[in-house]
């Protein structure tokens, strides 16, 4: 897509939404900034959704609906696009990875992307059915330049403690990959706090599964939800509300840094 261009409206359902809403907008005959007023933003924020860069939310499709009488048509083109597999979500998602000023992840099972070791990583990519894995496991290393920027983005990160304790490749790799995962806990923009499997903790919403919440100046926040062979990446601030909800529930279980950092010095030490 060309600068300033509309996005494939045949890639996936979202561009869909944005190309439209620019050609129904001129049709009508109606500026950015008029079809700001009808939105409830500015002039700008309508740019950035008809090109793809942000997306619309709940809100404005009602005012849209509302104010062009059109039967809730952008309501339930919204509806389909949040349960529907975008085939652009990997991209979309390192494309705000990269942006992001904040980062607050939850890992239920293994160590998070951003802090895992080549070695690691190379362990877990190996057990899948992953075309190409080289190549897949030095992008995943290549992404952790983030963490070397003179201004890196703020990460906190939430592990469940079957993260720390799942044997991955050897010992040697995962008291190595658990040094890693201490080393980042010490730098002022990285918090890493552990889940203990307890019984004061119980059941909790982290067993769910794993997520993450990015946000940045050019997008606002959004979540990351990720399964086999697919992810989705939610924007819309009422579908994001309730991920921070989780979020806040899961931070609510899990210990302090200095704990939590003794936690991992201890799963390193079951590695021996």
């Amino acid at each position: 897509m060309r600068v300033g261009q509309p996005p494939d409206p045949k890639s996936n359902l979202w561009n869909f939404i944005a190309f439209y809403l620019r050609f129904l907008r001129n049709q009508r005959g109606l500026s950015l900034e008029a079809m700001g007023r009808i939105m409830g933003c500015s002039r700008s924020s309508v740019s950035r959704i008809e090109l793809g860069e942000t997306r619309l939310d709940t809100k404005q499709a009602i005012l849209i609906d509302r104010a062009w009488d059109i039967g809730g048509l952008f309501q339930t083109l919204m509806w389909y696009a949040s349960i529907g597999h975008d085939p652009s979500w990997f991209s979309q998602y390192l494309d705000k990875e990269r942006k992001a000023g904040v980062i607050k992840t939850y890992e239920a099972n293994v160590i998070p992307g951003l802090f895992q070791t080549e070695d690691y990583a190379r362990a877990l990519l190996s057990t899948g059915d992953v075309p190409n894995a080289e190549e897949v496991l030095q992008r995943r290393i290549g992404r952790q330049e983030i963490l070397e920027r003179e201004v890196p983005p703020f990460v906190s990160a939430i592990l469940n403690q079957n993260a720390l304790e799942w044997p991955v490749g050897s010992p040697e790799i995962m008291r190595r990959q658990l040094a890693r995962v201490l080393e980042l806990s010490e730098r002022k923009r990285i918090v890493v706090r552990v889940v203990p499997r307890t019984w004061d903790v119980g059941a909790f919403p982290g067993l769910d599964g794993s997520f993450l919440l990015m946000a940045g100046d050019d997008f606002g926040e959004v979540a990351y939800s990720e399964s086999p062979g697919c992810g989705r990446l939610v924007s819309a601030p009422s579908d994001v509300q309730s991920y921070v909800i989780r979020w806040n529930q899961i931070s609510a279980k899990a210990l302090p840094e200095t704990p939590s950092r003794k936690l991992i010095e201890k799963a390193m030490e079951s590695f021996e």
